[in-house]
C-alpha cells in the first residue's frame, strides 16, 4: 500500500466518523493495547489542536470524566460545546498552578501529540523534538498524579533513545509503539508510561 493510500484510508475514515483528524486512530490503538483511559478520569491533552484526541478521550471517559485541552493556537470552537471538555489557548509551559485550568488536582492521564515546528533539517528537527519531549517530561510532577498514565509522541533518534532509557524508571510500565496509522516514512513513535512513580 502506498503512503498516499494509507493517508487516504485513515483520512477518509476520520471524515466519515466525524473526527477532526486522522491522528485519532493512533490514540485509539494505543488505548486499546495499553488501556490508558477509563471512565471518570481527568485527562489533559498538551497541544491538542485540532482536537481528535480530545474527541476520542471524551467518549471513553464519559460524563463523569473531564478532558482539558491546552494549545497555543486559537481555541477550536468545535470542541467548546462538549460537556466534559474544556479547551484553553495557553502555553503549557506558562501554567504554574493547575487552578489556571479550573481543576482541583493533578490529572490521571497526560497526553502529548505535540511536535516542534520542523525545518526539514533532520538533525535540527530531532534536537528540537527531543528538547520538547524533555520539557514535557519535566512537567509531569506538576500535572500527573502518582499512578497516572502518560502518552507522548517522539521523533526517533539515538539521543532520544538514550534519553528515554533514563526515564523509564519513572513508570511501572514503559512501552514504545509505532501505530499502524502512522505513515511508514514517518520517524515518529509513541512512548506509553503506566503507573507514574511521582
Amino acid at each position: 500500500m502506498s503512503n498516499f493510500k494509507v493517508k487516504d484510508h485513515y483520512f477518509n475514515k476520520a471524515k466519515n466518523e466525524n473526527f477532526l483528524a486522522r491522528s485519532v486512530y493512533k490514540l485509539e490503538e494505543i488505548d486499546e493495547k495499553y488501556k490508558i483511559l477509563k471512565p471518570g478520569m481527568q485527562v489533559v491533552d498538551f497541544g491538542y489542536h485540532p482536537g481528535s484526541w480530545i474527541q476520542y478521550t471524551s467518549r471513553v471517559i464519559g460524563d463523569e470524566g473531564r478532558v482539558v485541552g491546552i494549545d497555543v493556537r486559537e481555541v477550536n470552537k468545535k470542541l467548546s460545546g462538549v460537556k466534559n471538555v474544556r479547551v484553553y489557548q495557553k502555553d503549557i509551559f506558562d501554567i504554574h498552578d493547575l487552578s489556571q485550568l479550573e481543576v482541583d488536582g493533578q490529572f490521571d492521564v497526560v497526553l502529548s501529540d505535540m511536535a516542534p515546528n520542523t525545518t526539514g533539517i533532520k538533525t535540527l528537527d530531532q534536537d528540537r523534538s527531543l528538547n520538547l519531549v524533555e520539557s514535557v517530561f519535566g512537567l509531569l510532577p506538576r500535572f500527573l498524579k502518582p499512578g497516572g498514565n502518560f502518552v507522548i509522541k517522539v521523533f526517533d533518534s539515538q539521543s532520544a533513545q538514550n534519553y528515554l532509557k533514563e526515564q523509564k524508571n519513572l513508570f511501572k510500565e514503559f512501552h514504545y509503539l509505532k501505530p499502524k496509522s502512522t505513515r511508514s516514512i514517518s520517524k515518529e513513535f509513541f512512548v506509553i508510561g503506566k503507573s507514574f512513580k511521582a
